[in-house]
């Protein structure tokens, strides 16, 4: 799950999908509504808020506006109600964390999306958020970037040895 602290409008299709998705599922645990991802770190900033479903709420409006935008369909009943502007803060260290990670996956994913972004120093936010200054967030999974990851499919991954062929009597 990734709620990015990232406006928008910097996401490929396929990205503003899966937050769509993601940011949906995220409001059904706030709402109680589901024992899976519970505990996820992704949560912990909507829920210290004191309205955490307001909250989501507010954040999945700005996802739909985009989607919107681009010409999608998405379905803006799936939205909690909310009432009144909700303001959440963050870092400017998590929101620069979170633009080199998304540049990492468009690179692979949606390079025409990247190129797109090039000028692209200080990225905007997501309109729930306030920023303020402070380095990248406790709570996010830092994983390793590897410059020389093998690609390793699983077909190839399970493939046994070849034995060696006998030779047919002619």
């Amino acid at each position: 799950m990734r709620l990015w602290t990232l406006h928008p409008k910097y996401l490929d299709a396929q990205g503003l999908v899966a937050l769509w998705r993601e940011a949906l599922l995220a409001q059904k645990v706030l709402r109680g509504r589901t024992r899976g991802y519970r505990h996820h770190p992704q949560l912990i900033r909507f829920r210290e808020h004191a309205k955490p479903v307001a909250a989501i709420a507010t954040y999945l409006s700005s996802v739909h506006e985009e989607a919107t935008r681009r010409g999608y369909e998405f379905d803006v009943s799936k939205i909690a109600r909310h009432r009144g502007k909700i303001k959440l803060n963050e870092t400017n260290g998590q929101l620069l964390y979170e633009w080199a990670h998304l540049k990492r996956k468009l690179k692979r994913r949606a390079p025409n999306v990247l190129a797109s972004h090039k000028d692209v120093s200080k990225p905007d936010p997501h309109p729930l958020f306030c920023m303020m200054p402070g380095s990248r967030r406790d709570w996010e999974i830092v994983k390793p970037v590897s410059s020389a990851k093998r690609q390793v499919s699983k077909v190839s991954a399970r493939r046994r040895p070849i034995s060696p062929r006998r030779k047919s009597a002619k």
